[in-house]
């Protein structure tokens, strides 16, 4: 068995591993290139049954990690399915600020737009999703939808700054 096989099977096989210990797994798998591991993550990040930090933490291993470009649409996707995951409202926020590195990924920024937009999520994500298409910069859905942030009681000081900024 390989370091890459041991490592994911560490993880998994022991039920009562700490926090901690699955951190320092998760620390040594992201330090091996091995084409696994991002989807042994992403089986990390949708568990639902795994610690909310352990969780925290694979979001941003994958978002400061290198990926493939084959590998960034599906960690897209899997951003995409926790940041409208209503049950976890701290990983959505992480997961908000994580899209920030994917908006060039066909739904990132009109996911992150309609979260920014809507009144009935509360305000940390919708900031993270506004701070997130402030970072992916004056692209032309950005723009348009910053232009609509500006009447937002919450955001439109915020947006009438960042669109100043990029004319």
């Amino acid at each position: 068995m390989d370091q890459v096989a041991q490592l994911i099977e560490t993880f998994g096989s022991r039920a009562t591993l700490s926090v901690r210990s699955k951190l320092d797994v998760l620390t040594d798998l992201v330090r091996l290139r091995d084409p696994r591991v991002v989807p042994f993550l992403l089986d990390v990040l949708a568990d639902q049954r795994q610690p909310m930090s352990v969780r925290i933490q694979v979001l941003k291993r994958l978002r400061n990690g290198t990926l493939s470009p084959a590998n960034r649409p599906l960690v897209a996707e899997a951003m995409l399915r926790v940041v409208s995951d209503r049950s976890s409202p701290d990983l959505q926020v992480n997961a908000a600020l994580a899209l920030a590195e994917f908006t060039e990924i066909d739904g990132v920024p009109t996911t992150l737009g309609r979260l920014g937009l809507d009144q009935d999520e509360p305000i940390e994500l919708r900031f993270s999703a506004f701070t997130s298409l402030q970072r992916a910069g004056p692209t032309p859905e950005c723009l348009a939808l910053l232009l609509q942030l500006e009447v937002d009681e919450s955001l439109g000081r915020s947006a009438r700054s960042v669109l100043s900024l990029w004319q």
